[in-house]
């Protein structure tokens, strides 16, 4: 005899989910790898040049933020405002007053302003082209994400360039692992990809060893998961995991550094 649904299993599989968990989802997007673009860099800049108040404000808006602008790309995408105007509303009441509080006692941050609005635009024109999973779109927003390092140190009262190493590491980790996510899921297969990533994480060692030699060892071990992984089937939760535990190894590389 076959399995049927009557099973505990295909219950649960099949169960429907909560009206809770649907208003859930209806508010909170399924891009998990976003949330690590977009705490990391706050982080690093948290240990590399300390914490305000401001942060608090900051870190609100920058959320609440993305989740606003990721309403209104799909918007943009699907030309039907209508269908996300109660994500819109809610986002943009969290993020606007937290924006003004930090502009109000930090104006120095709108030094940032053009170069988010520009990539922002690389974004919006993606979106109405159907084509928010191109490489070039996904550069704009690892840019944007890594930004925050400059942003929140700025914030706190120090000057951008005293992070422009830590900036730069995480820029460049983040631009590998949209390659190396690429050619373990979207671009699986694709040889030239495969090789793109390859090429660019053994570059990157470059770079992060004349930063320091301990970075120069972790971007070797980005560049050999670069190489190795991608031979093997692994699921989309399975490669999160690995970037969990790499972003995780990240932080407390710069943050060592930063003692």
């Amino acid at each position: 005899m076959t399995a049927t649904a009557s099973t505990p299993e295909a219950s649960r599989r099949t169960r429907p989910s909560s009206p809770a968990r649907r208003r859930l989802r209806a508010y909170v997007p399924p891009q998990h790898g976003a949330w690590a673009m977009l705490l990391v860099p706050f982080l690093v800049a948290l240990v590399t040049a300390g914490v305000d108040w401001v942060q608090v404000p900051l870190l609100l808006a920058w959320l609440a933020g993305y989740l606003l602008s990721y309403y209104a790309f799909l918007a943009v995408k699907t030309r039907r405002p209508a269908r996300v105007r109660p994500q819109l509303r809610v986002y943009a009441a969290v993020t606007l007053p937290a924006v003004l509080v930090v502009v109000v006692v930090r104006p120095e941050v709108l030094w940032f302003a053009p170069a988010y609005a520009a990539l922002l635009v690389v974004n919006a024109w993606y979106a109405w082209r159907h084509r928010d999973r191109a490489l070039t779109n996904d550069v704009a927003s690892v840019v944007q994400g890594c930004l925050m390092v400059p942003v929140a140190a700025t914030v706190a009262g120090v000057s951008p360039l005293a992070v422009l190493e830590p900036f730069l590491v995480v820029l460049l980790y983040f631009l590998g692992t949209v390659l190396f996510v690429k050619t373990m899921i979207r671009e699986r297969g694709d040889r030239s990809y495969l090789r793109g990533s390859i090429g660019f994480h053994a570059a990157a060692i470059i770079p992060a060893g004349l930063i320091s030699w301990p970075l120069a060892i972790l971007f070797g071990w980005f560049a050999v998961r670069a190489a190795w992984l991608p031979r093997y089937a692994m699921t989309p939760k399975t490669v999160g995991l690995v970037e969990i535990g790499n972003c995780v190894a990240l932080v407390g590389a710069i943050a060592l550094l930063a003692i």
